[in-house]
């Protein structure tokens, strides 16, 4: 399979701190001369209300309009929405499907088994871009940590990428919120991996191939005993099949 490219953001969705992120997956996307068509599901805000989801359909036309891509918004927001054959059809369509963020945990329920999560993994399995910011990046790791319990549990998540936990917003977690990811590294076995995803920052890239950190600050990379961080421009390769990140180039203690 020809798989596309994944980027996974900490924050920033549709704003023009991301406008060079979102410019390198237009121009990547497989459109091949053609104006990029992209798909916004603001599905993790689906329990939110109309007022947060019309939000999110605003801000995402506004910015890839801006950005020169014909853009689709896509109103799936529960279990109905999401196999509604139209919608499938209309993301399967796409060259870029876009999930901002909400709810990892509802977003995952919502996705999981759906026509439109089909459709989406299609699209990157023919060389197009899955790009999720937040609860986005979340459901590709391998579980979703429960926040409520600071981590003691966590539900299955799709484990799409070779590593644990995602953890966006990182450079925001607040003080009291540092025992949560001290307990999730101590959940990780060995040759495992949790990232943390600085705000307005993003971490690109292919399975087995290189993944780039892009924006503003930097990525965090921790297994059981040590962590790294990386900054805007330096390369790590995320290896499917042991599950662990191997650093190109320097990185940052």
């Amino acid at each position: 399979m020809n798989n596309g490219l994944i980027a996974l953001l900490g924050s920033g969705e549709y704003l023009p701190a991301m406008d060079k992120v979102d410019q390198y997956l237009l121009a990547n996307c497989g459109a091949d001369g053609r104006k990029p068509r992209i798909v916004c599901l603001p599905t993790a805000a689906g329990r939110e209300g109309d007022a947060s989801v019309n939000r999110w359909f605003e801000m995402g036309v506004e910015h890839f309009t801006r950005l020169g891509a014909d853009v689709q918004t896509v109103p799936v927001i529960d279990t109905e929405s999401a196999n509604k054959q139209s919608h499938a059809s209309t993301v399967d369509e796409a060259d870029v499907v876009y999930f901002s963020g909400g709810s990892p945990a509802y977003l995952h329920q919502i996705m999981k088994d759906s026509l439109v999560w089909k459709s989406a993994q299609k699209v990157w399995e023919r060389g197009g871009v899955y790009a999720g910011c937040s609860a986005g990046a979340m459901i590709l790791g391998r579980e979703i940590p429960d926040f409520r319990a600071m981590g003691l549990r966590s539900i299955p998540a799709f484990g799409l990428i070779p590593v644990a936990f995602v953890m966006p917003h990182f450079n925001a977690i607040p003080l009291f919120g540092k025992p949560l990811v001290a307990t999730l590294r101590r959940r990780l076995t060995e040759g495992e991996i949790m990232i943390g995803i600085d705000e307005e920052t993003a971490l690109v890239g292919k399975l087995n191939e290189e993944w780039t950190v892009m924006g503003k600050a930097k990525v965090h990379v921790f297994t059981k005993d040590d962590s790294k961080s990386y900054a805007a421009g330096e390369k790590l390769i995320m290896k499917q099949s042991d599950r662990y990140l191997y650093s190109q180039g320097a990185a940052q203690r």
